[in-house]
């Protein structure tokens, strides 16, 4: 199976709404990476695919990062150092965590919309929408090696 059919094409418009829907009270940005496989650490993996996709670019370097390797079932959460400041390492711990839940009942659409939702949440805490904000990041899911 290519990755880009893990999720349907409707699946995969859901997950960018769901983007789009959290990005909506923030100046935050998220976006969602995967891959078929990641041969080690997956947070160092999905670090990597951070900074290769731009998000250390965002001005309050309040980007995140979903990295998901579908075939090696691992799940990775990067914050930048902006939001990552304020909700520490506990709070994506406990949020993969009820992801991983919902993923280990092959609710893999409803885990990570549930995941970029409440993340959109936090975001807004600390990074309220500006009438001044622009989207920095699209909210295309992105797919493979990067």
């Amino acid at each position: 199976m290519d990755v880009t059919e893990f999720f349907s094409l409707h699946e995969q418009g859901e997950i960018m709404e769901a983007i789009a829907e959290a990005e909506k009270n923030t100046s935050g940005e998220i976006r969602v990476h995967l891959e078929n496989y990641c041969f080690g650490n997956a947070l160092k993996r999905a670090t990597k695919v951070f900074k290769k996709l731009g998000m250390t670019n965002t001005a309050q370097h309040n980007g995140v990062l979903f990295y998901l390797a579908v075939k090696s079932k691992k799940l990775a959460i990067v914050g930048d150092s902006g939001i990552h400041e304020h909700v520490k390492q506990q709070y994506w711990d406990e949020l993969k965590s009820s992801m991983l839940d919902m993923f280990a009942e092959n609710h893999y659409k409803e885990g990570l919309t549930s995941g970029i939702l409440a993340t959109g949440q936090k975001l807004k805490e600390y990074f309220p929408y500006q009438s001044d904000d622009v989207n920095e990041l699209p909210d295309e899911i992105s797919f493979g090696k990067h």
